[in-house]
C-alpha cells in the first residue's frame, strides 16, 4: 500500500480549497455579527469569553480543561448547539478549518512526481489490532459530513483502471452474533433480514413491517451502543429519551437477546479477573486499568473490554483477507492488474484494471466472505459490499 501509493487529483483539492475558504469567510462574518465584535475564533480562551461571559450560553454540567479553563471542545458545544445560531457556525467553522489544514492544504506537498500519495500503514498502530495510517492519516477523513466526503473525490484511479472498494457490512454486529451464538441474532443474519428493523420489532412488540423510521433509528443506536458497553445515561443522551425509557429499552433488548447479554457480561467478567480479552483467533489485549483504584477508570476499561474481542476479531479478519487476496492475485497472475491501495477499518480499496474489475472484484469479495469456515460462524454470513468508480467519492455497487 505504501509502495504503490494512491493517485491524487490536485485540481479537485484546489477547487475545494477555493470553495471552503470562501465558506470560511462567510462563517467568520456571521460569527462576528452574532458576537457583536471580532475575535480569534480559533482561540479557546477568546471563544469561551464570547460564549459563556458575553452571550451567557452555558452548557449544563460545564466541563473544564486540565488547566481549569472552561472547555470549548466539540462535545461541550454540541450541548448548546440549539441555544444560539453562533454555536452551529462555530462548529462548521472548525470542521472547514480542520479539513483545509489536515487534508486539502496538507496533501499536495506530500505527493511524488506521479502525484501519488504514499501514506505509512502501521500494523500495530492501535490497541484493538486495527491498522492505522500516518503521514497523513487517511483513516480519519470524515464520512458523515458532505464536506468531508467531498475530499474522497480527489482520490482517483489512473487511466485504464477503476477504484474498487470492498467493505464488510455490519461486521461487528455479525461478529457479536458469531461469538455469542445468540440464536435470535444469528437467525436475523442467516435469513438476510434487517438487523435494526428486527431488533426494533422485538423491542417495541410490533410486527417487523410496522416498524417506523424512528423505531428503527432507536434500535440502531442500541444495537451499536450495546457493543461498546453503553450504559443507561449514554443511551439516554444518544436517544434524547428519559432515563426511565433508556432503562426500559436496555431491559427489553437484553431480555430479547439473552445469550448476547450473557456473552457481553462474561467478557466483562473475564477481563476483570484476568486483565485481558481475546479475539476469536486468540490475540490478546491487556487491560491494566482494570486494577485501577479509581472507579471511573475501571468502568471505562470494562466498557472497552466488551468491544475489544469484536473490534479485534474484525481487525484480524481483514488482515487475513488482505494476505489471502494477495496470494490469489499472484496465483491468477493478476498482480499487475490489481493493487491494494488503502485499508480503512472494515474497507479495502484496490486499483483494478477496468477489463478485470468485475472478475477480480468478485474473487476478492469471495475471499473476504470466506475468511471464517462456515462451522465457525454459526452459519452467520460475512458480507462484503463491492463498489467501483473513477474515484473514491463516486462509487456504485457492482
Amino acid at each position: 500500500m505504501t509502495e504503490r501509493g494512491v493517485l491524487i487529483d490536485t485540481k479537485v483539492l484546489g477547487g475545494l480549497a477555493k470553495k471552503y475558504r470562501a465558506e470560511l469567510e462567510i462563517l467568520e462574518k456571521n460569527i462576528y455579527e452574532s458576537a457583536g465584535r471580532e475575535f480569534n475564533v480559533s482561540s479557546p480562551k477568546q471563544l469561551g469569553e464570547v460564549l459563556f461571559d458575553e452571550l451567557q450560553i452555558i452548557p449544563e454540567r460545564q466541563k473544564k480543561t486540565a488547566g481549569g479553563a472552561r472547555s470549548t471542545r466539540e462535545s461541550e458545544l454540541e450541548k448548546i448547539r440549539d441555544k444560539h445560531p453562533i454555536v452551529n457556525d462555530i462548529l462548521e467553522y472548525r470542521e472547514l478549518k480542520k479539513l483545509l489544514s489536515t487534508y486539502i492544504d496538507n496533501l499536495p506537498p506530500l505527493l511524488d512526481e506521479q502525484y501519488r500519495l504514499h501514506a505509512e500503514f502501521l500494523q500495530t498502530g492501535t490497541t484493538t489490532g486495527r491498522m492505522s495510517s500516518q503521514n497523513p492519516n487517511l483513516q480519519n477523513i470524515p464520512l458523515h459530513s458532505e464536506r468531508g466526503r467531498a475530499i474522497r473525490h480527489a482520490f482517483v484511479a489512473p487511466e485504464g483502471f477503476s477504484l474498487v472498494a470492498l467493505d464488510y457490512s455490519q461486521i461487528e454486529l455479525r461478529l457479536a452474533a458469531i461469538l455469542s451464538g445468540d440464536k435470535k441474532l444469528c437467525a436475523i443474519f442467516k435469513n438476510g433480514r434487517d438487523v435494526h428493523q428486527e431488533g426494533a420489532a422485538y423491542m417495541f412488540g410490533v410486527e417487523p413491517e410496522r416498524v417506523d423510521a424512528e423505531m428503527r433509528r432507536r434500535a440502531k443506536v442500541i444495537n451499536f451502543g450495546i457493543l461498546y458497553g453503553m450504559g443507561v445515561n449514554a443511551l439516554r443522551a444518544q436517544l434524547g429519551s428519559t432515563t426511565a425509557e433508556a432503562h426500559q429499552y436496555l431491559e427489553e433488548y437484553f431480555s430479547t437477546f439473552k445469550t448476547l447479554a450473557e456473552y457481553l457480561e462474561s467478557t466483562r467478567g473475564f477481563a476483570r479477573k484476568h486483565g485481558y480479552t481475546e479475539t476469536l483467533f486468540g490475540r490478546r489485549r491487556q487491560f491494566p486499568e482494570m486494577k485501577s483504584s479509581l472507579p471511573y477508570v475501571r468502568a471505562q476499561a470494562e466498557r472497552m473490554a466488551i468491544n475489544a474481542p469484536l473490534q479485534g476479531t474484525s481487525a484480524d479478519l481483514i488482515k487475513l483477507a488482505m494476505v489471502r487476496v494477495e496470494k490469489m492475485l499472484q496465483k491468477e497472475k493478476a498482480d499487475a492488474d490489481a493493487y491494494l491501495l488503502l485499508q480503512v477499518h472494515d474497507e479495502l480499496v484496490y486499483e483494478i484494471r477496468k477489463e478485470r474489475e468485475k472478475e477480480l472484484g468478485a474473487q476478492i469479495k469471495e475471499i473476504m466472505e470466506k475468511v471464517l469456515e462456515k462451522e465457525e460462524t454459526h452459519s452467520v454470513p460475512l458480507v462484503a459490499v463491492v463498489k467501483s468508480g473513477p474515484n473514491w467519492g463516486e462509487m456504485r455497487a457492482i
